[in-house]
């Protein structure tokens, strides 16, 4: 395993992010609790996951998972880094207090700290992050509530999630002037299908030391060469549609792919890899299996040319604001 600072910290974090998101929805808690432990043999120490994952489980299922497992494992916890989000909607409609019930407000976020805190059966979380932008309150609310957060020991970095670059420069700016070290991370959605962020939300995370954290590195699917797995996000049809739309371009990337003997999945990892302020990309497997796979894109050395090819395959938006689209 290969590992990095986590942006502007001192704390080194796996080059492979475990996603949970799967975790009590696609994935059952047995097989989930066997790719954790496969995860640690491997090196990853970087956890990610959110107040709201369970899918059909329900709203904090993945986290309530995650807390079995550190529990029925004595000593582990000290040797992962454990993030996870708030922001999202936490009730339904007909489940009491809705109005409050979402976003980063100083009420909701203490509320679901101590909430996940729970859930995850833990004393802290390693790197608490906003999961969206939330417009509605002040940028002095935010940090107020983080720096209680942290002074209490619940909380040890603070990072965001779909931030844009602007929001970024805001967050860090304040922080700053209330002596605070602000945001530290950016998951951004970011793969060879989507790379708006370069514009300049990369450049903002590397201006203020913000680790990227690409979320969907493998476009749902669309990258991984294709699944007959009905469980599988590639087999959706939002997937299979966008497949027969970009055809002609999926068989060229799977065709250069297999004739370096790669698989399509572990070379859109080690793309990712190989972009400026990446420190990893967030792998949400099903089985041990793929995470074997997401694992192996370390073991992917791209050449300039590889990259170049790659680049007419998929072409980005031409380099940083504003050169891209004005010069």
């Amino acid at each position: 395993m290969d590992y990095e600072q986590l942006g502007r910290t001192g704390t080194s974090v796996s080059r492979i992010v475990l996603g949970t998101m799967n975790f009590g929805d696609r994935t059952s808690e047995e097989d989930a609790f066997a790719i954790m432990d496969r995860a640690l043999e491997l090196g990853i120490n970087f956890f990610d996951t959110a107040n709201a994952y369970g899918g059909a489980s329900g709203r904090g299922a993945t986290e309530e998972i995650i807390g079995r497992w550190l529990t029925a494992r004595p000593g582990v916890r000290d040797d992962l880094v454990l993030a996870t989000k708030v922001h999202s909607p936490m009730r339904d409609r007909d489940g009491g207090d809705v109005v409050n019930a979402r976003g980063a407000s100083a009420w909701q976020v203490r509320r679901e700290a101590i909430a996940s805190l729970r859930r995850l059966q833990t004393d802290r979380i390693d790197l608490y992050q906003f999961h969206h932008i939330d417009r509605h309150i002040s940028w002095q609310e935010l940090w107020q509530s983080m720096e209680v957060l942290v002074a209490r020991g619940e909380v040890v970095y603070t990072g965001s999630s779909n931030f844009a670059a602007w929001n970024i420069a805001q967050a860090n700016e304040i922080a700053a002037q209330r002596h605070f070290l602000g945001l530290v991370s950016e998951q951004s959605l970011y793969n060879l299908t989507q790379r708006s962020i370069e514009l300049e939300v990369i450049p903002a995370a590397q201006h203020y030391g913000l680790g990227i954290l690409p979320w969907s590195p493998l476009a749902g699917g669309l990258l991984s060469g294709g699944s007959k797995d009905a469980k599988a996000r590639s087999a959706s049809e939002g997937i299979r549609s966008q497949r027969e739309k970009r055809g002609a371009q999926l068989d060229a990337y799977e065709s250069f792919a297999q004739e370096r003997g790669w698989t399509p999945s572990a070379l859109g990892l080690a793309w990712l890899l190989h972009q400026p302020g990446v420190t990893g990309p967030i792998v949400g497997p099903r089985t041990v299996e793929q995470l074997e796979s997401a694992v192996s894109a370390l073991d992917i050395s791209l050449s300039s040319d590889d990259l170049a090819a790659l680049d007419e395959m998929f072409p980005g938006p031409g380099g940083q604001a504003p050169e891209a689209y004005a010069w």
